[in-house]
């Protein structure tokens, strides 16, 4: 946290006015508070599709498609590179999004709930039962060849949204939950990246997969020489993802598989940090006044700056930096851009498939999530394969499975995959967001009437 200026230094930087900033600070302090709150970036998706959704039903909605259509190209030499703003958001930007899903993968299988078996049995029962029994049902209602293909849609957890629930019911809901909670999505995530992989990716070429390959080898190359600057990574990044394109693959899972390999272990660490602070302070107190006495402050500063830096593994230090950007403002243009569905959706598709998908998408979220975790919790116990945290019961269990059932980003994401091009997409997502609200509520409920009672017994 920020202290503040030490008490020699002023409150105010030169040329600032003193009166003008707290003025200014204490306008922006309700919005910096917000931003600290973990169920900041639920509202600000929930607005984002509050919004798409109100506007695709109102007389505007050609407008909304317009936007969503526009042509956005950057040219060089005669060549154009680009695609609609929906393309942009769907293939560009959540590329990025998968990217800070694939760092907490790798932080959780290095040093987090996923670090060792014991730890992870409980988790990835549950999210397997959670990701089977919605799938499942989701096929008990559509036998079609043309509805079968979104049997992956209802298998997905928002985390976003599903911690947001959780924090709003407070300090009733034992942290126990959220931790298992967090690891479930993790594992869902996994899991929805894998089915996205083998079962969406179409036309596959290999000349593609070799251009992929020889990006992610040239980032082994990079960190085996010692590169430590992010920005170098960045044009075999884009290589990978040309490469997944070209393959046939979906090419957000670029960004899976360059997290994967972002480095979990620091270089400096925190006595590196403290060592490299006392020689750098050392040094500018023995350093004679010079006229430019600024200069050995820049190298300070630049050396402190670096060791700051390396005190984190650059996994820690880059999910640091994307996180925000991708809570506030690629998972709410993601969900602006995919949310604008009329509620009178379907177009063309037949009545009765365009009900299977509704009904099976809803029925996969807000019942097959719940029954499907807490049956696969019930015979990981019953087999002693893994236990229950202490304070955490079947209503525990049951609450965080009806939290799993707010699908939203990811469902939203993989329906546009499974429906790509038909006029069942929009059905889709309009029983998306409804299973999604369901859900919340239900989460709600659960927990505010199961877990005051709990809280009064004791």
């Amino acid at each position: 946290m920020n202290s503040g200026p030490p008490p020699s230094v002023p409150a105010s930087p030169p040329g600032a006015s003193e009166r003008a900033r707290r003025v200014v600070g204490k306008l922006l302090e309700p919005f910096d508070r917000f931003l600290r709150v973990q169920a900041a970036s639920a509202i600000i998706l929930m607005v984002a599709a509050a919004v798409a959704f109100a506007w695709a039903n109102s007389p505007w909605r050609d407008s909304y498609d317009a936007l969503r259509d526009t042509r956005v190209a950057l040219v060089f030499g005669g060549e154009s590179y680009g695609g609609t703003l929906r393309f942009i958001v769907n293939d560009v930007l959540m590329t990025i999004f998968f990217f800070v899903v694939g760092l907490e993968i790798r932080r959780e299988i290095h040093h987090g709930a996923l670090s060792s078996l014991k730890r992870a049995a409980l988790p990835i029962v549950a999210a397997l039962g959670g990701m089977i029994a919605p799938a499942l049902l989701y096929l008990v209602f559509n036998h079609g060849a043309a509805t079968r293909s979104g049997w992956a849609v209802p298998m997905a957890t928002d985390i976003a949204f599903a911690v947001g629930v959780l924090t709003l019911l407070g300090k009733r809901v034992p942290s126990s939950i959220r931790v298992l909670l967090l690891a479930l999505a993790v594992i869902d995530d996994l899991g929805g990246i894998v089915v996205i992989a083998i079962f969406y990716s179409t036309g596959f070429h290999i000349h593609g997969l070799g251009i992929a390959v020889a990006a992610l080898l040239s980032i082994v190359l990079l960190q085996r020489v010692g590169v430590r600057q992010a920005a170098l990574y960045v044009p075999s990044a884009i290589g990978v993802w040309v490469g997944l394109h070209e393959a046939g693959i979906h090419p957000t899972l670029a960004g899976v598989a360059v997290a994967l390999l972002t480095p979990a272990e620091p270089w400096f660490g925190r006595d590196g940090l403290i060592a490299c602070g006392d020689e750098v302070i050392a040094e500018l107190r023995a350093a004679p006044t010079s006229h430019e006495p600024e200069e050995d402050v820049v190298a300070a500063v630049d050396r402190l700056a670096y060791a700051s830096r390396e005190a984190v593994s650059p996994l820690v230090y880059i999910q640091s930096l994307f996180a925000p950007w991708v809570a506030f403002v690629i998972m709410p243009l993601f969900a602006f851009a995919n949310a604008g569905v009329s509620i009178r959706g379907g177009g063309a598709a037949a009545p009765h498939d365009a009900h299977v998908v509704s009904v099976g998408i809803l029925v996969g979220l807000v019942v097959g999530k719940p029954v499907g975790i807490a049956l696969a919790t019930w015979l990981a116990r019953l087999t002693r394969l893994a236990a229950l945290p202490d304070d955490v019961d079947w209503r525990g269990v049951l609450l965080l499975g009806a939290v799993a059932g707010i699908g939203f980003t990811m469902a939203m994401f993989v329906a546009e995959l499974a429906f790509a091009g038909s006029p069942l997409a929009d059905r889709a997502r309009l029983a998306i967001l409804l299973a999604s609200v369901i859900a919340s509520l239900l989460s709600l409920a659960i927990g505010a009437i199961l877990f005051r009672r709990r809280s009064s017994a004791a």
